[in-house]
């Protein structure tokens, strides 16, 4: 014991110490003295430490083995992190400080007692370990993600990346793991087309740390990239940059081709009825700004039927690209010959009057009239053709084509083989559309409005996941009335609000209905363009959904791509207020409009509806198949469910799943059914209740 101390002075100045320290006899390898930071340490007692072997609180064999050293006289001393056993059996990180006490005159012993100080480190390491594991995490997300992710400081020097990055760029590894950061952005620089322009707007947006930016970049292998750029932030403050990569190659690939497929007929390389709407648009503008017109020509071959049903389709193909070519030798080059459908043909004639018309009809008859040669075989197809003048005859291509198809078959009542120009009849027209928007009006008041629901399916389970609601009509005099032939009539009226409303209100009393059985059906609704512009439109679906105790997961709304195109920002602005409703938005007739990706990546929209015109010919007609395998490809890239509707065969069904749709509805399952014959059609009476519900839950 120190000479000059008494027992009780020393005990306090050892005590006063925030360490773990005590004396151990290196002969006997046992505890002489413990402070009282090392008894709260180890959990013991001053009795229950002093006099212990010292290995008794060893954990590790490296422990061990020093002790034994000590006992040997083989060791001077120590400072490591080590393990220490408690009194309740759990271990504890220490930092261990040990060292031999040196022998004098007035301490002989000296030499054969040791001094211990350790500092309890278990918080530290715990928090060591977490942030270990954390980072472990984070390392598996940054390499886990699609997107390739690139770290910097502030001034741009690389922190930390994926391998994701490092593959979409072709940045060799060894480079990237040298950190050498002028060589990695002098790789970047020399992988686009124009390195200068990329450096000067990395740079820009390094002088600017808490700017926001996304953008696009073109590399010199063809491919496109997403970029965007955000701060990363630390205590308040940006501390650098985080930028993600994304490669939209095939998204753009697929949009591309949407967009080639939409305005192109497969089977002969013309025009088809999109882009023929485009170029009408086009005539028009000129027409009115020359004060000039142009013609349109309805073209219907005469008894094409025969052949097909004789010789065969892929024989009546071949007559079909022969047909498309002399119609296109009719023609001036600035002039457009389109395929509309099967045997049916449209000639866009520019700046042409009734003579004009007339002269190209007769051409067209002319070489219609030459014999047809293929193989051993020479036979003639003759054409009908119905000419329709802008504007006397109609303003868009429906209207034209409309007026045409009708001179056309005034053409086939009188023999085929002919031409004919479209007899107006407006003031007939404008009369029977008055009288039929009374009707509607007094079917709205007097009851006559009916909602029918036909099933969609899960092409991959067959089950029924959902149900479209579509108005019927039945009028005392005119009988079943189409919607193709009233729905026209309440949006030039503005009736179809109202209609609108109405099919709003019963399709989600309808689902209430269901719900309250315990069978979660949820039904989609077709909304008009004036319908979802007017102001109180957002409010009145949330009225209607609080009103009945819908959950709103089991409301759709379906929207055509010309609504969400008119006003695009609005449109966003109620989508988004919509979809925090929690209603399902859909784009409706998906491909007949404006396809582009550039809207579905900022709507939130969750499905695409393929129109029926395009799963009529599957799944033989090649232009038809090649949509569909384009927009079901724009669906995965997007993540959206993707349903075809107007499905009538089981051959239409296999293509769909094949081509990676989700979901179908069709003839093939069922008609629009009134809500009885839809329960007994898709529950029966002693069936189970169908839980497997699109986006719904149990």
């Amino acid at each position: 014991m120190p000479g000059a101390l008494n027992a009780a002075r020393y005990r306090s100045l050892l005590d006063s110490l925030q360490e773990a320290v005590w004396l151990v006899d290196a002969h006997g390898l046992t505890v002489l003295e413990a402070n009282e930071a090392a008894q709260q340490l180890l959990g013991l007692s001053s009795d229950q430490l002093v006099g212990r072997r010292i290995e008794s609180l060893c954990v590790t064999p490296e422990d061990l083995l020093f002790w034994s050293e000590v006992a040997g006289g083989a060791c001077e001393g120590v400072h490591t992190e080590t393990l220490m056993r408690h009194a309740d059996g759990h271990t504890l990180w220490v930092d261990r400080r040990a060292r031999r006490l040196p022998a004098d005159d007035a301490h002989p012993l000296g030499s054969a007692l040791w001094v211990v100080s350790m500092r309890d480190l278990s918080a530290q390491r715990r928090g060591e370990e977490e942030r270990e594991a954390l980072l472990v995490d984070l390392r598996s997300t940054l390499e886990s993600t699609a997107d390739g992710i690139l770290v910097t400081d502030l001034a741009g020097r690389l922190r930390n990346f994926n391998q994701r990055f490092a593959t979409l760029w072709g940045i060799p590894e060894d480079l990237l793991q040298q950190r050498d950061d002028a060589a990695v952005q002098a790789w970047m620089r020399r992988s686009v087309p124009d390195g200068v322009a990329y450096a000067a707007r990395l740079a820009a947006l390094l002088d600017a740390p808490l700017l926001q930016s996304s953008d696009v970049i073109q590399l010199l292998d063809g491919r496109v990239l997403e970029r965007v750029s955000l701060p990363q932030w630390s205590r308040q403050r940006p501390v650098g940059r985080v930028f993600s990569f994304r490669d939209l190659s095939d998204q753009l690939a697929a949009s591309q081709r949407i967009e080639e497929l939409s305005h192109t007929d497969m089977l002969t390389g013309l025009p088809n009825r999109r882009a023929l709407s485009q170029r009408v648009e086009y005539a028009r503008a000129i027409a009115k700004r020359e004060a000039s017109g142009f013609a349109m020509l309805f073209v219907d071959l005469d008894r094409f039927k025969q052949i097909n049903d004789t010789l065969g389709h892929a024989f009546g193909d071949r007559v079909l690209r022969e047909v498309a070519q002399r119609l296109r030798d009719c023609l001036r080059e600035v002039d457009t010959v389109a395929k509309l459908s099967g045997d049916e043909f449209a000639l866009l004639i520019h700046e042409a009057d009734a003579r004009g018309a007339e002269h190209t009809a007769r051409r067209v008859l002319e070489a219609m009239g030459r014999p047809f040669s293929f193989d051993t075989l020479s036979f003639t197809v003759t054409a009908s053709i119905g000419i329709a003048l802008f504007p006397v005859d109609g303003e868009s291509l429906d209207e034209l084509a409309s007026s045409a198809e009708r001179a056309m078959q005034g053409v086939k009542d009188s023999g085929r083989a002919g031409f004919r120009f479209h007899q107006p009849r407006k003031d007939v027209d404008l009369l029977a559309r008055m009288r039929l928007d009374h009707a509607m009006r007094q079917a709205l008041l007097e009851e006559r409005f009916r909602l029918h629901y036909q099933p969609q399916l899960d092409l991959a389970s067959g089950q029924v996941i959902g149900a479209e609601a579509l108005i019927r009509w039945q009028d005392p005099l005119r009988g079943e009335v189409s919607p193709g032939e009233f729905i026209p009539v309440a949006e030039e009226s503005g009736f179809i609000v109202a209609i609108g409303d109405w099919v709003l209100h019963e399709a989600v009393t309808q689902a209430v209905s269901w719900w309250q059985q315990g069978r979660r059906m949820p039904v989609a609704v077709n909304v008009s363009a004036l319908q979802f512009q007017q102001a109180q439109f957002v409010d009145r679906v949330r009225q209607v959904l609080q009103s009945a105790g819908l959950p709103p997961e089991l409301l759709e709304l379906e929207l055509t791509e010309s609504i969400l195109l008119r006003d695009a920002d609005e449109a966003l602005r109620r989508l988004q207020a919509l979809a925090e409703l929690g209603v399902c938005l859909s784009i409706d007739d998906f491909g007949t409009g404006y396809s582009s990706l550039a809207y579905l990546k900022r709507f939130p929209i969750q499905r695409l509806k393929i129109d029926r015109s395009f799963v009529q010919g599957l799944p033989a007609d090649a232009s038809d198949a090649g949509i569909v395998r384009a927009v079901a490809q724009v669906g995965r890239a997007l993540a959206l469910q993707v349903i075809a509707e107007g499905v009538e065969s089981e051959a239409q069904r296999a293509f769909l799943q094949e081509a990676g749709c989700h979901e179908y509805q069709g003839y093939l399952f069922s008609p629009a059914l009134d809500a009885a014959a839809f329960e007994a059609r898709v529950w029966g009476a002693e069936r189970p209740v169908i839980r497997l519900i699109r986006g719904g839950g149990s």
